[in-house]
């Protein structure tokens, strides 16, 4: 038993600094997955060991992705390790062999918490949703089922279910990047609507988006030009903008 503290600066170097220059890495396979299995910030500094133990070391780990999928909450688009964590997520997203209905349950609970994330995060996301589209056609029945949740009483996908395979996301409808059509911000609105079209082969470079802050966006609307709108149709004229009005003939505005 570890204190919180020192398992978090234990498992931020562990990746790079340890398992490179260890004889026999496997030796750390109990202590990456007991740390996995602890929750919150410190399972998501693990995932970087345990993705090298998976990748390079064999390392079997039957309920991995029922654990990974545990770790999406409304707080992962907050948390410091956010970029971290999505890219892990991505990487071992990235295989082809991932049954639809696994791929497809990531995809509705990444939507659903995204109807509370901040826009810095749903410009990431919603590539990242898009991506893996890409990569597993047959979950693109979330976007394109007859009718779509129109014809839906209720959503068939069950949020609190913790068994991926359960969870009926391949019955549903991804309604939810629907609702971000609508979205206050006009580049989340805009990057909703690209599951309105058919998607590229290419798939979106995300790496540049996974740090992506709100200082970062502010500042951008910031230096945006601005447009100059005219106001009304006819040129003002004196003081009051009348025609033949008196006051003109008198009075000028500077």
């Amino acid at each position: 038993q570890l204190p919180t503290g020192l398992y978090k600066k234990v498992l931020v170097i562990l990746h790079d600094s340890v398992l490179p220059y260890m004889n026999e890495p496997t030796l750390m396979m109990d202590f990456l997955t007991v740390a996995y299995g602890i929750g919150g910030a410190i399972s998501l500094l693990a995932l970087n060991g345990l993705f090298i133990l998976i990748h390079q070391h064999n390392l079997e780990y039957p309920d991995f992705y029922k654990k990974l999928y545990s770790l999406l909450d409304p707080s992962i688009y907050h948390v410091k390790y956010r970029a971290r964590f999505f890219h892990l997520t991505d990487l071992f997203l990235s295989s082809s062999h991932l049954p639809a209905y696994l791929v497809a349950a990531f995809i509705k609970r990444l939507a659903r918490l995204a109807l509370t994330a901040p826009p810095e995060a749903l410009l990431m996301i919603i590539p990242f949703i898009c991506n893996l589209f890409r990569r597993h056609p047959a979950c693109k029945v979330l976007v394109h089922r007859p009718g779509g949740p129109a014809d839906m009483s209720e959503d068939p996908y069950v949020m609190e279910e913790e068994e991926p395979s359960e969870s009926r996301a391949l019955q549903s409808s991804l309604w939810e990047i629907q609702s971000l059509q609508n979205h206050y911000h006009p580049d989340v609105a805009k990057a909703a609507a690209v599951l309105n079209q058919s998607l590229s082969e290419m798939e979106d470079d995300i790496s540049g988006l996974l740090e992506l802050s709100a200082y970062e966006l502010f500042d951008k609307e910031v230096k945006k030009k601005a447009v100059d709108v005219p106001l009304e149709f006819e040129q003002v004229r004196g003081l009051f903008g009348k025609k033949n009005d008196i006051f003109a003939e008198h009075f000028s505005l500077a």
